[in-house]
């Protein structure tokens, strides 16, 4: 079993936590994840795949062991996100790698991505959503609604889903068999969206999404103009990313190898084995050749 480290960074002036495992010569591979987690969701990822990589998993500011300034202190949107994730890569001397991304780390990915396009070897999403098609209505649609009018009325609905049961039910969602997921996922979740101050800088990145779907076309066309290795390996019971947004990603890359697996939106909890035989297999096969 390979040794995982725990570690901080400053960049910035913001403390960053993130995990690291494997050679530092072998090609890297950077874990983004999403809402409301953190590097936590990668923790038995990460030693399945350090035999034959330099994994690297930060918590983004405001997530997990990160430090979490309020908004006055710092402005939270996704391009300011990915420009610290990008800091701490180039402090790190990660200047090229695959990436894997979930949830709110797909427009971090993106956008590293679209700054940098030489530095992606590959990539992997996860329920990281890069296409209008993928957006579930009935989740959505109360986000959409505090984006055009954050009031009051259209806040309540994702302050509720700043609750323990929301969280849970991000977890559970789309999983036949609930005893897979452990309890201490959202329990952990929960915890630290509780801190104080946080409720606001998740509400502030909710309003920010709205920055997301415009980038898109440049996304699409980094796609088609790049011609990446993609593997969209997806969670067929997630009620935020549906399905649909799996199978978008062969529209703009022919060669994407897209997969729908039995799970919901944090599909490594039910379906860790099957992922990381996809996973090694793909990056065995597409990282070769490039």
């Amino acid at each position: 079993m390979s040794t995982v480290h725990h570690r901080y960074a400053t960049v910035d002036g913001h403390r960053l936590f993130y995990r690291e495992a494997g050679d530092h010569d072998a090609p890297a591979i950077v874990l983004l994840h999403g809402f409301p987690t953190s590097s936590h969701m990668f923790r038995h990822l990460i030693p399945r795949l350090a035999g034959h990589y330099h994994v690297i998993a930060p918590d983004m500011l405001g997530f997990g062991l990160s430090d979490a300034p309020t908004p006055a202190q710092f402005d939270y949107t996704f391009d300011g996100l990915a420009s610290l994730t990008a800091r701490l890569l180039a402090d790190l001397g990660v200047h090229r790698y695959a990436m894997y991304v979930q949830d709110y780390g797909a427009p971090v990915g993106w956008r590293l991505a679209l700054g940098d396009p030489d530095a992606i070897t590959a990539i992997v999403t996860q329920n990281g959503n890069g296409y209008d098609a993928g957006f579930v209505e009935d989740f959505w649609k109360t986000v959409w609604a505090y984006q055009e009018a954050p009031t009051p009325e259209t806040e309540a609905p994702l302050r509720d889903f700043l609750s323990l049961e929301a969280t849970r039910w991000q977890y559970v969602t789309g999983v036949d068999d609930e005893t897979l997921v452990d309890p201490e996922t959202w329990q952990h979740d929960f915890a630290l969206l509780s801190r104080p101050g946080n409720d606001e800088v998740q509400l502030t990145l909710f309003r920010d999404y709205a920055t997301n779907p415009p980038l898109y076309p440049k996304l699409h066309d980094y796609f088609r103009d790049r011609r990446v290795p993609l593997l969209a390996v997806w969670g067929r019971g997630d009620e935020i990313f549906g399905a649909a947004g799996a199978r978008a990603f062969s529209a703009d890359l022919p060669d994407a190898e897209v997969h729908l697996l039995e799970g919901g939106h944090f599909l490594l909890e039910s379906a860790l084995d099957e992922v990381v035989a996809l996973m090694t297999d793909f990056l065995a096969r597409r990282l070769a050749v490039r």
